[in-house]
């Protein structure tokens, strides 16, 4: 069976880490396999919204397979981490909205994966943490320059110098999750955010998520140009003249995509 599986429904994109008899942790044949599934998505405009969630009941994903790194040189080792650090940045490149259903633990590489999405709900009970430094070594794969920009410096520091674990709550109340949902109710939320995001426009969605993503990492000056070439791609849309008909004749959009 494939370490990760990829559907599609109703427009959204599940892509699940299938290895839940090693926590679903990363090894270098699943982060091959999950490269390769991102880079099909990223192409897929039929796509609008992507969820992402570990296999079982127990882990969302507790990082990298430890057990693999234990036979593994120097150079291999190497390799991996530059891996699943490619993996995580296709993520937080791609077009689409990301949603990370956090299931259980989300320590080391698996916080790193949650980090990478658009967005992350938790399941009641979930445990995260960036746990590196109690391995002897540091978040590899975007965490230490990801969680910073996302709850300031100073917290990041705290969390990544003690490898403290996280509950759910205190995840949220930082701002690493959007909400904490109890377990059952996870995959209802997040395709109830995921049915949110999809009744506007695609491309208007797209373009949103480029210029904030962008934005986000250079000066506002910088930021205000890159805002507005996104929306000269919305200009020229059928969408757009779609949504100002819709609202002359009062009724609902239907948009195409286009």
């Amino acid at each position: 069976m494939s370490n990760v599986i990829y559907e599609v429904n109703n427009q959204i994109g599940y892509i699940t880490v299938n290895r839940p008899e090693v926590l679903n942790c990363f090894d270098y044949e699943t982060l091959s396999e999950l490269q390769k599934v991102i880079a099909g998505v990223h192409l897929d405009s039929d796509i609008h919204v992507i969820i992402f969630t570990g296999a079982g009941e127990k882990a969302f994903s507790a990082g990298a397979d430890l057990k693999e790194r234990k036979t593994m040189n120097d150079a291999e080792v190497r390799r991996n981490v530059k891996l699943i650090r490619d993996v995580f940045t296709s993520i937080a490149e791609l077009p689409q909205p990301t949603i990370a259903a956090v299931n259980g633990y989300a320590l080391g590489g698996g916080f790193e994966w949650l980090l990478s999405c658009d967005f992350a709900i938790a399941a009641e009970g979930a445990s995260l943490g960036l746990t590196e430094t109690s391995w002897a070594i540091i978040p590899g794969a975007g965490g230490t320059q990801r969680l910073p920009r996302l709850i300031g410096e100073m917290k990041a520091k705290e969390l990544i110098f003690t490898a403290k674990k996280l509950t759910a709550e205190e995840a949220f109340h930082l701002g690493i999750l959007l909400k904490v949902v109890p377990r059952e109710q996870l995959r209802s939320a997040c395709e109830g955010l995921a049915a949110e995001i999809m009744s506007n426009a695609p491309i208007a969605i797209k373009q949103a998520k480029y210029a904030i993503t962008q934005g986000m990492n250079t000066d506002i000056q910088t930021g205000m140009a890159i805002e507005g070439k996104a929306y000269e791609m919305t200009i020229p849309t059928q969408d757009r003249l779609e949504a100002l008909l819709a609202f002359n004749e009062r009724r609902k959009t239907k948009f195409t995509g286009k």
